[in-house]
């Protein structure tokens, strides 16, 4: 079993990465098959140990362009408005700026604080309150004065504070990076989708011009007395069968453009019938085979916000830590105070005070030994919840790959399959119209036909959704200039 190991040096997190994996790997290491390209199994190379490396981050999708190698404007226009206009990812920037006022909020501890006040103060004291009764007395006066308190970072709690908000803006780009990654596949999925509906729909429009055809045909051998009533019925009964789908491909195709509209942020209306527009699936690009899988896995941006929670978290541990240790506070006032407005500025009137002080809790009932002791067990559960992270992505990449030579490998198939359907339908026909063959062959090559094309146009769907998962499942793909 692989193991994911961390090491901890002074309270800091160190993130690990794969040992001695090759830089590249040579062309003798990527067999090929006839029609697809072949990609490794990630397992075979996953490391027995992780070593110390420096983050990885994965390449913003924005300039990750994976989609442009479809070489297709309407899916690069669809994926750039909903870049700008969805709703997730306007909520995920300002999950990012959030954290960066965390930092700066963090920051200003290391800056004094300063007080300013002013008012005016009215008192009576009464006589009874002596032994013997005096005279009560009253008095008023006016005062302005301004404090300020500072707090010396020695110790660096402040800056341990800092550090876990930095960590934290670093979470909330992952997390952006992660809607962006999802938004940009669940676009490019829904297309081809639509555009795989759109490819059965003009199947189905061939065959029904095709099987009115042969309706007529039987019609004219009836009307002959070459044939009989059951074969006109026969012929009739695939024709109706095959407009009847039509209704439910033309509800597929809107309810699909409908959902595309809503990721890019628009309401249907607007552009719905631009995307009905008969257009055919752009070309698909060959998938290489990936680099150094380690790698890979380390850049999806789930596993780039699972890595950099830990960091939030190890950098809490230190927060934690630093509550033991003394605060060293330099404190100071100054203000005047009169009886009348016109005095408050004379030398009679001002008063100051100033001096460091240095605070230390001794004893709290374990509340700091406990905070740290939880603060570490949280940090125990997300390196758990990372190690999941990483197998969950390592699955998920494997299935990927799997999913996509397994529809380049059936694609292949069915074109041999609606190939030979597409000779039976011919022959069926041509025999049944030389009276040579009965009409249930011409029936059945014509449901074989149909069929067997509409398998191949979806196979040809499965295609493109299972590249868009690998690409998702990789956390994107090669970047790329168009």
């Amino acid at each position: 079993m692989k193991t994911f190991q961390y090491l901890f040096l002074t309270g800091t997190l160190v993130m690990l990465s794969a040992e001695g994996l090759s830089a590249q790997q040579t062309a003798a290491d990527t067999p090929e098959s006839s029609g697809s390209t072949t990609i490794h199994d990630a397992a075979s190379q996953l490391p027995e140990r992780w070593q110390y490396m420096p983050e990885h981050m994965q390449p913003s999708p924005t300039d990750d362009a994976w989609w442009k190698q479809y070489d297709d404007p309407m899916l690069n226009s669809l994926i750039a408005k909903a870049e700008s206009n969805n709703y997730n990812v306007a909520a995920a920037l300002k999950r990012i700026e959030i954290a960066k006022r965390q930092i700066t909020a963090a920051r200003s501890a290391l800056y004094p604080t300063l007080d300013v006040s002013a008012g005016w103060d009215a008192a009576k004291t009464p006589g009874a309150m002596n032994n013997p009764v005096t005279t009560s007395r009253t008095s008023s006066y006016f005062n302005l004065g301004a404090s300020v308190n500072w707090e010396i970072d020695v110790f660096g709690r402040v800056a341990s504070k800092t550090k876990a908000a930095k960590a934290g803006v670093k979470v909330s780009r992952a997390e952006y990076d992660g809607v962006i990654v999802t938004l940009c596949a669940n676009v490019a999925k829904a297309y081809f989708q639509l555009r795989t509906y759109q490819e059965q729909y003009r199947v189905a429009k061939a065959h029904i011009a095709s099987q009115e055809e042969i309706v007529k045909m039987t019609q004219a051998r009836f009307d002959a007395d070459l044939g009989n009533a059951l074969e006109i019925a026969q012929a009739k009964t695939v024709l109706y069968s095959t407009q009847a789908s039509i209704p439910s491909l033309e509800s597929a195709m809107r309810t699909t453009a409908n959902s595309i509209a809503i990721l890019i942020g628009e309401y249907p209306s607007g552009i719905v019938d631009e995307l009905l527009a008969d257009t055919s699936l752009p070309d698909a690009p060959a998938v290489l085979a990936p680099e150094l899988p380690a790698e890979l896995l380390r850049r999806r941006p789930d596993v780039v916000e699972a890595e950099m929670q830990l960091a939030e978290l190890a950098a809490e541990v230190g927060v934690a830590k630093k509550d033991f240790l003394p605060v060293l506070s330099l404190t100071g006032s100054i203000g005047t105070s009169a009886h009348k407005v016109d005095n408050l500025f004379g030398s009679n009137s001002l008063e100051y005070s100033i001096g460091p002080s240095l605070s230390w809790t001794v004893f709290d009932g374990f509340a700091r030994k406990n905070n740290v002791a939880q603060a570490k067990l949280q940090l125990e559960a997300a390196t758990d919840d990372y190690n999941m992270t990483v197998l969950t992505a390592y699955e998920e990449v494997e299935n990927a790959i799997s999913d996509y030579n397994s529809a380049v490998e059936q694609v292949s198939l069915l074109e041999k399959v609606v190939e030979e359907s597409e000779k039976s339908y011919n022959l069926a026909v041509d025999l049944y119209r030389d009276g040579l063959s009965d009409f249930i062959n011409v029936n059945n090559s014509q449901l074989t036909y149909l069929e067997n094309q509409n398998s191949l146009a979806s196979a040809r769907g499965n295609v493109y959704a299972a590249q868009v998962a690998l690409y998702e499942a990789l956390g994107g793909g090669s970047t790329v200039d168009k």
